[in-house]
């Protein structure tokens, strides 16, 4: 198609040009083009047209040839010139941006892009572009929100839009700009993916195990297998996201996420043994800021086993990588209640309130844990 094209734009350019010069072999130069010998194109023409010519048809030609033959330094010389023969021209400035970007020069790509920009502020291409030159999330926000005003169904901008606005933790709005280009395009599987994990942070469960159930019959992404284990899991599913993370286990695809939340499903169906294992290969995976929670998992299956030995070396454990509200309220009921340890249980409650934990969402915890610092002094 391509090709075709640009044997249309030789006939019709050539076809006027003719008239100015009787020099031009329109067969020839069609040949050139009809077997893609650019290179062969623009010495063709070269060899016709001196280098002060001014015709700014036969100076577009030798440009895009150049172009095409990889020849940039010299598109670039030819296109400069009509850009001073007739300044201002939109489709000469994308053909500088082009050269620029291929060659490496983002400055000056930048700049071409911005002055088209000048010229037409609803120059969806434009802004397009200009997105892809910036380092920031936020800076590509403003690009990428007005390309998508002006386009909203266009899925690359969709795509790139809903990443940024997801590293900002603007879920939402990630979300809703991906909706709008998936029901212009449902069968757009990329936009459908990307909309995944955000669908799962939104809460919307249902839709990731509809969509994703879909996706995976036309192909077994891991990352769809990787969203949709995680919704089985929040509609306590738990045997299929276990089945689901399994799949990803035998892969060798599993990460630090997926045996998480396998040691929690195979806890939550009480097959103990299966779950401390789990717990443990989430351990092993990978140390991260994670690892305290990992070992409050570990820690509550062996509560749940009445192995409080192995569970208070579970929990101490994961405290040498870093303070944790949650370890130290349980540590605190472990002690209190199991071990029957008060004095150990009142220093694990009041390191739990010491680390102020959150007023409205750990109420209860906090209540209760204060009521027992309470309690235990009074029986003292």
């Amino acid at each position: 198609m391509k090709t075709w094209i640009s044997l249309f734009i030789v006939l019709f350019c050539f076809g006027n040009m003719t008239g100015q010069s009787a020099k031009i072999n329109t067969e020839k130069l069609l040949e050139f083009y009809e077997n893609q010998r650019y290179d062969d194109a623009a010495r063709y023409l070269q060899s016709i047209y001196t280098d002060d010519t001014q015709d700014l048809k036969a100076l577009g030609q030798i440009a895009y040839c150049n172009m095409m033959a990889g020849k940039l330094p010299e598109a670039e010389k030819s296109y400069l010139k009509i850009n001073t023969l007739q300044p201002d021209n939109i489709p000469t400035l994308f053909s500088l941006v082009s050269i620029n970007s291929r060659r490496g020069n983002a400055s000056k790509a930048k700049s071409y892009l911005q002055q088209i920009i000048r010229l037409d502020s609803m120059n969806f291409s434009a802004y397009k572009q200009l997105a892809a030159y910036e380092d920031t999330a936020e800076a590509k926000l403003t690009f990428l929100k007005k390309a998508n005003t002006l386009k909203a169904t266009d899925p690359d901008v969709a795509y790139d839009l809903s990443m940024v606005y997801r590293e900002l933790k603007q879920n939402q709005q990630a979300y809703d700009v991906l909706q709008k280009a998936i029901a212009a395009d449902p069968e757009n599987f990329t936009l459908q993916q990307a909309q995944l994990p955000l669908s799962n942070l939104l809460g919307k469960y249902q839709e990731v195990i509809m969509v994703g159930e879909k996706l995976l019959k036309v192909n077994a992404d891991a990352n769809v297998m990787n969203d949709l284990g995680q919704a089985y899991f929040y509609v306590k599913d738990y045997q299929k996201c276990v089945t689901m993370y399994k799949l990803l286990e035998d892969l060798g695809v599993q990460n630090e996420g997926t045996l998480y939340y396998m040691a929690l499903s195979y806890r939550e169906l009480k097959d103990y043994d299966k779950a401390a294992l789990y717990a443990q290969k989430t351990i092993d995976e990978a140390i991260s800021d994670h690892t305290p929670l990992y070992y409050a998992s570990l820690a509550g299956i062996y509560e749940a086993k009445n192995q409080y030995n192995d569970a208070l070396t579970a929990y101490k454990r994961g405290l040498t990588f870093g303070q944790s509200n949650i370890i130290c309220y349980r540590l605190g009921l472990l002690y209190d209640l199991n071990l029957k340890q008060p004095k150990n249980a009142v220093t694990y409650y009041q390191l739990y309130l010491k680390n102020k934990p959150d007023q409205d969402k750990e109420k209860e915890q906090i209540d209760y844990a204060k009521g027992r610092i309470a309690a235990i002094a009074g029986t003292k």
